[in-house]
């Protein structure tokens, strides 16, 4: 009997500890208003992005929903417009698997917008395929497609005021590396299109979003701009539709039990665009709304330098 306790207690121990630390629900405590403030999400048509572009667009910002799907992005903005009375919502075409698709956005965007106070870089996945470029779909559309986004409208950002850049990594990125030959002979960081190599491509993508933050807070300093990375939380929501169905049947269970819901998994990417007093912090990761330490790869000043210099170079940008 003491054995099976020992057991019962091994177990709920453990699960307190991965309820807790993992899938705890932690909130935004920012009252900020946002009135006369612009705000770009990627990827909110649905999932975490919709959730975050509703907060805001309730908090009264001019919110830019930067999306792929553009039967989606209009039904969100019907949707965020009719739930938060704000009519300044609006869908602009941007389909990251295309490093034209991001000049044309930017282009754009800097046209006919006259400040820029958020971005929210959301728009993630987990598959098999190729961009427009040829790029990994995982490494072109979670990394290179954000940081060319972001290099394109850093000038309007500045000029801006206090602005800042969020980029919403994942938990994962700690079982990510960054192999730059592979990246160099296979225009990814995998060399191949399983189940699995999909979920370790998706690992190391999450690790660039991490070095692509530490790195442009490191440029950023003394211009106003700052940015953060950020684990979510574990979230129910579409962004595995390109995995196999086998994957995420084996993943339903656990999603209905375990997982956040989107507005849950929304409040660290709102707590990092809002909370006051974030400044000193610019180029550091969170978790549940609090600051957490990244792996030792994401600590690496030498390989975010690099990646950022790879990552110029693959966009065509100098």
């Amino acid at each position: 009997m003491s054995a099976l306790l020992m057991v019962l207690a091994g177990a709920v121990t453990a699960y307190v500890v991965i309820y807790y630390g993992v899938f705890s629900r932690s909130r935004c405590r920012s009252k900020a208003t946002l009135q006369g403030k612009t705000a770009i999400v990627t990827g909110s048509n649905t999932g975490i992005g919709k959730a975050t572009a509703l907060d805001l667009a309730k908090r009264g910002a001019r919110v830019i929903l930067a999306c792929r799907n553009k039967q989606k992005a209009e039904a969100a903005v019907f949707d965020i417009r009719r739930e938060s009375g704000n009519t300044a919502v609006l869908f602009m075409p941007l389909d990251l698997a295309s490093l034209k698709s991001v000049r044309t956005f930017a282009e754009t965007f800097l046209k006919t917008e006259p400040r820029l106070d958020l971005l929210i870089n959301n728009a993630g996945l987990m598959g098999p395929g190729r961009t427009e470029d040829g790029f990994g779909i995982a490494f072109g559309v979670n990394h290179l497609g954000h940081f060319l986004l972001t290099l394109l409208l850093l000038d309007r950002l500045k000029a801006s005021g206090q602005s800042r850049i969020v980029n919403v990594s994942a938990l994962l990125h700690r079982l990510g590396s960054v192999d730059f030959n592979t990246l160099n002979t296979h225009k990814d960081l995998v060399t191949g299109q399983s189940s699995w190599h999909c979920f370790k491509a998706y690992c190391h993508s999450k690790l660039c979003n991490v070095l692509f933050t530490r790195e442009l807070a490191n440029r950023l300093e003394g211009t106003g701009v700052t940015c953060y990375s950020l684990h979510p939380g574990v979230i129910h929501t579409d962004f595995g539709r390109n995995m196999g169905q086998w994957m995420r049947l084996m993943m339903l269970p656990f999603a209905k039990i375990f997982f956040l819901s989107t507005e849950e998994g929304a409040q660290t990417t709102l707590h990092c665009a809002l909370q006051e007093g974030l400044e000193p912090l610019s180029g550091r990761y969170f978790s549940s709304c609090g600051l957490q330490e990244v792996s030792a790869a994401g600590r690496d000043d030498a390989l975010a330098r690099k990646l950022w210099e790879v990552s110029e170079r693959l966009c065509g940008v100098s």
